[in-house]
């Protein structure tokens, strides 16, 4: 066995996942409000940020989760790549929905996860290498909430940015209805 898997074997459990599908519930149902306050202009202004706008970054984020929910629960998935993610849904009569619909799919997946299946190796297309890669699965589950997290901290920067408040982001202070 891999050191890489001997470590993914112990880093995350089931229950990890139904926590962070909860947290990317809560963080886009906030962040969907703080979206839907500003104007197109601030939606779509550049920034600077390695996706340009907020609504360009925004797109991103959704895409990023659709890309990888539907490598895990192999259903439907966004088309396009990574330079296409930006301009995902051209606005947030688009993006609000399909968001709720894709996290949706993130917490009924993580619903059903058990541990067994984030002790062994996940393979999936990858267009960005136009090649199969496999790597532990638990690994993958990590990533895709990483990459949230990652992504949300740009936005909630861009929203500061704006003048605008912006989500609590604290995973100590969900709510217990999310």
């Amino acid at each position: 066995m891999s050191d890489r898997l001997a470590r993914a074997k112990v880093m995350i459990t089931g229950a990890y996942a139904r926590e962070m599908a909860r947290y990317n519930h809560w963080q886009n149902s906030q962040l969907s409000g703080f979206l839907q306050a500003l104007s197109p202009a601030d939606l779509t202004k550049e920034r600077g940020a390695f996706f340009g706008s907020i609504m360009g970054t925004a797109n991103h984020l959704l895409w990023g989760n659709w890309i990888w929910i539907s490598r895990f629960d192999k259903g439907q998935g966004p088309g396009g790549g990574i330079p296409e993610s930006v301009s995902l849904c051209a606005g947030l009569d688009e993006w609000v929905p399909l968001c709720r619909e894709i996290d949706s799919r993130i917490s009924v997946w993580a619903e059903t996860l058990g541990d067994t299946p984030l002790t062994g190796n996940f393979t999936w297309f990858s267009a960005a290498k136009e090649a199969d890669v496999t790597l532990p699965y638990a690994q993958c589950v990590i990533h895709m909430f990483n990459h949230q997290t990652h992504h949300r901290g740009q936005l909630h920067q861009m929203l500061t940015e704006t003048g605008s408040a912006a989500p609590v982001s604290d995973l100590v202070f969900m709510p217990k209805e999310f």
